[in-house]
Protein backbone atom coordinates (compact mmCIF):
# COMPACT_ATOMS: atom_id res chain seq x y z
CA UNK A 1 0.00 0.00 0.00
CA UNK A 2 1.17 3.61 -1.07
CA UNK A 3 0.67 4.92 2.72
CA UNK A 4 2.71 2.17 4.59
CA UNK A 5 5.58 2.26 1.81
CA UNK A 6 6.00 6.51 2.11
CA UNK A 7 5.49 6.36 6.18
CA UNK A 8 8.31 3.52 5.86
CA UNK A 9 10.28 5.72 3.57
CA UNK A 10 9.84 8.46 6.14
CA UNK A 11 10.56 6.15 9.30
CA UNK A 12 14.10 5.24 7.10
CA UNK A 13 15.04 8.74 6.92
CA UNK A 14 15.37 9.28 9.81
CA UNK A 15 16.73 5.98 11.50
CA UNK A 16 19.75 7.12 9.20
CA UNK A 17 20.06 10.51 10.37
CA UNK A 18 20.41 9.03 13.94
CA UNK A 19 22.45 6.79 12.91
CA UNK A 20 25.02 8.25 10.94
CA UNK A 21 25.10 11.35 12.15
CA UNK A 22 23.28 11.86 15.83
CA UNK A 23 25.80 8.86 17.37
CA UNK A 24 28.64 11.20 16.68
CA UNK A 25 27.57 14.00 18.38
CA UNK A 26 29.13 14.58 21.85
CA UNK A 27 26.62 14.72 25.35
CA UNK A 28 26.80 18.68 24.71
CA UNK A 29 25.28 19.34 21.66
CA UNK A 30 22.70 17.09 22.91
CA UNK A 31 22.32 18.57 26.29
CA UNK A 32 22.19 22.33 24.55
CA UNK A 33 18.99 24.37 25.10
CA UNK A 34 18.59 27.09 22.64
CA UNK A 35 16.52 29.21 24.58
CA UNK A 36 15.27 28.94 28.89
CA UNK A 37 12.14 27.21 27.99
CA UNK A 38 13.30 25.35 24.85
CA UNK A 39 13.83 21.77 24.88
CA UNK A 40 17.35 20.52 24.17
CA UNK A 41 17.63 18.38 21.05
CA UNK A 42 17.96 15.10 24.01
CA UNK A 43 14.55 16.26 25.24
CA UNK A 44 13.10 16.41 21.90
CA UNK A 45 13.93 12.75 21.39
CA UNK A 46 13.17 11.62 24.50
CA UNK A 47 9.29 13.04 23.67
CA UNK A 48 9.44 10.97 20.82
CA UNK A 49 10.48 7.91 23.32
CA UNK A 50 7.81 8.53 25.56
CA UNK A 51 5.18 8.58 22.81
CA UNK A 52 6.62 5.48 21.51
CA UNK A 53 6.41 3.71 24.94
CA UNK A 54 2.74 4.09 24.45
CA UNK A 55 2.16 4.02 20.54
CA UNK A 56 4.34 1.10 19.97
CA UNK A 57 2.75 -1.74 21.49
CA UNK A 58 -0.55 0.03 21.44
CA UNK A 59 0.03 -0.37 17.60
CA UNK A 60 1.67 -4.30 17.58
CA UNK A 61 -1.44 -5.06 19.66
CA UNK A 62 -4.05 -3.90 17.11
CA UNK A 63 -1.84 -5.66 14.12
CA UNK A 64 -1.77 -9.22 16.52
CA UNK A 65 -5.58 -8.95 16.97
CA UNK A 66 -6.54 -8.10 13.46
CA UNK A 67 -4.22 -10.70 12.30
CA UNK A 68 -6.00 -13.53 15.06
CA UNK A 69 -9.45 -12.30 13.83
CA UNK A 70 -8.65 -12.79 9.81
CA UNK A 71 -8.05 -9.04 8.96
CA UNK A 72 -7.46 -8.73 5.49
CA UNK A 73 -5.68 -5.12 3.63
CA UNK A 74 -7.77 -3.05 1.91
CA UNK A 75 -6.64 -1.59 -1.16
CA UNK A 76 -7.10 2.36 -0.40
CA UNK A 77 -7.00 3.76 3.14
CA UNK A 78 -9.40 6.22 4.09
CA UNK A 79 -8.70 8.57 7.06
CA UNK A 80 -11.10 9.21 9.43
CA UNK A 81 -11.16 13.51 10.00
CA UNK A 82 -9.95 13.22 13.55
CA UNK A 83 -7.15 11.02 12.79
CA UNK A 84 -6.52 13.73 9.83
CA UNK A 85 -6.78 16.54 12.04
CA UNK A 86 -4.34 15.43 14.42
CA UNK A 87 -1.84 14.31 11.59
CA UNK A 88 -2.23 17.99 10.28
CA UNK A 89 -1.67 19.48 13.44
CA UNK A 90 1.89 17.91 13.67
CA UNK A 91 3.03 17.55 10.27
CA UNK A 92 5.53 19.93 9.51
CA UNK A 93 4.92 22.06 6.25
CA UNK A 94 6.64 21.24 3.44
CA UNK A 95 9.26 24.58 4.06
CA UNK A 96 10.55 22.68 6.90
CA UNK A 97 8.13 25.51 9.07
CA UNK A 98 5.39 24.21 11.81
CA UNK A 99 1.83 24.51 11.82
CA UNK A 100 2.20 26.46 15.66
CA UNK A 101 3.46 25.66 18.95
CA UNK A 102 1.82 23.24 21.12
CA UNK A 103 2.60 22.60 24.86
CA UNK A 104 3.08 18.47 25.25
CA UNK A 105 1.11 16.87 28.09
CA UNK A 106 2.09 16.68 31.55
CA UNK A 107 2.16 12.84 30.95
CA UNK A 108 5.31 13.53 27.98
CA UNK A 109 7.45 16.13 29.21
CA UNK A 110 10.95 15.14 29.12
CA UNK A 111 13.54 15.05 32.49
CA UNK A 112 15.18 18.02 32.10
CA UNK A 113 18.59 16.41 31.61
CA UNK A 114 17.95 12.86 29.93
CA UNK A 115 20.97 10.76 29.50
CA UNK A 116 21.79 11.56 26.08
CA UNK A 117 23.27 7.89 25.06
CA UNK A 118 20.39 6.06 26.53
CA UNK A 119 17.87 8.41 25.03
CA UNK A 120 19.65 7.31 21.70
CA UNK A 121 19.91 3.93 21.89
CA UNK A 122 16.18 3.71 22.67
CA UNK A 123 14.82 6.24 19.78
CA UNK A 124 17.13 3.79 17.54
CA UNK A 125 15.49 1.07 18.70
CA UNK A 126 11.69 2.51 18.44
CA UNK A 127 12.39 3.22 14.77
CA UNK A 128 13.17 -0.37 14.03
CA UNK A 129 10.45 -1.25 15.94
CA UNK A 130 8.25 1.25 13.76
CA UNK A 131 9.68 -0.34 10.96
CA UNK A 132 8.83 -3.98 11.66
CA UNK A 133 5.47 -2.91 12.34
CA UNK A 134 4.82 -0.36 9.03
CA UNK A 135 5.63 -4.21 7.36
CA UNK A 136 3.60 -6.44 9.72
CA UNK A 137 0.70 -3.67 8.91
CA UNK A 138 0.87 -4.59 5.21
CA UNK A 139 -1.27 -7.72 6.26
CA UNK A 140 -4.04 -6.14 8.12
CA UNK A 141 -6.63 -3.34 7.59
CA UNK A 142 -5.00 0.36 8.37
CA UNK A 143 -9.06 1.20 8.26
CA UNK A 144 -11.10 -1.02 10.71
CA UNK A 145 -8.55 -1.74 13.14
CA UNK A 146 -8.09 0.89 16.38
CA UNK A 147 -5.45 2.12 18.23
CA UNK A 148 -6.18 4.35 21.79
CA UNK A 149 -4.54 7.57 21.66
CA UNK A 150 -2.09 8.67 24.45
CA UNK A 151 -4.30 10.93 26.48
CA UNK A 152 -7.29 8.78 26.41
CA UNK A 153 -8.15 5.15 26.14
CA UNK A 154 -11.91 5.83 24.72
CA UNK A 155 -10.31 7.85 21.92
CA UNK A 156 -9.27 4.99 19.06
CA UNK A 157 -7.78 6.11 15.78
CA UNK A 158 -8.11 4.06 12.51
CA UNK A 159 -4.76 2.15 12.59
CA UNK A 160 -3.47 3.82 9.01
CA UNK A 161 -4.12 7.49 10.88
CA UNK A 162 -2.24 6.02 14.44
CA UNK A 163 0.66 5.56 11.90
CA UNK A 164 0.39 8.60 10.10
CA UNK A 165 -0.23 11.03 13.42
CA UNK A 166 2.73 9.30 15.45
CA UNK A 167 5.49 9.76 12.32
CA UNK A 168 4.27 13.22 11.62
CA UNK A 169 4.78 14.08 15.11
CA UNK A 170 7.85 12.36 15.28
CA UNK A 171 9.28 14.21 12.26
CA UNK A 172 8.24 17.56 14.05
CA UNK A 173 10.34 17.01 16.66
CA UNK A 174 13.31 15.76 14.85
CA UNK A 175 13.21 19.07 13.00
CA UNK A 176 13.15 20.40 16.61
CA UNK A 177 15.77 18.50 17.61
CA UNK A 178 18.23 19.26 14.51
CA UNK A 179 17.72 23.23 15.11
CA UNK A 180 18.56 22.57 18.67
CA UNK A 181 22.03 20.49 17.85
CA UNK A 182 22.48 23.48 14.98
CA UNK A 183 21.99 26.00 17.34
CA UNK A 184 24.35 24.12 19.90
CA UNK A 185 27.23 23.71 16.71
CA UNK A 186 26.94 27.94 16.54
CA UNK A 187 26.85 28.49 20.17
CA UNK A 188 30.14 26.47 20.20
CA UNK A 189 31.86 28.15 17.04
CA UNK A 190 31.34 31.11 18.66
CA UNK A 191 32.67 30.60 22.09
CA UNK A 192 36.19 29.65 19.91
CA UNK A 193 36.60 33.42 18.28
Amino acid sequence: MELLDQLHERTEHILQKAVSEWQMLPSEQWAFQPAPNAWSAAQCLEHLNIYGRHYLPAIEKAIQTGKSQGSTPARVFRSGWLGAYFTRLMQPRPDGSLPGKMNAPKNAIPAPQPDARAMLAEFIDQQETMLRLLRLAEAVNLNTLRVPISLTPWIRLKLGDTFGFVIAHMERHVLQAERAIQQASAAQQHARI
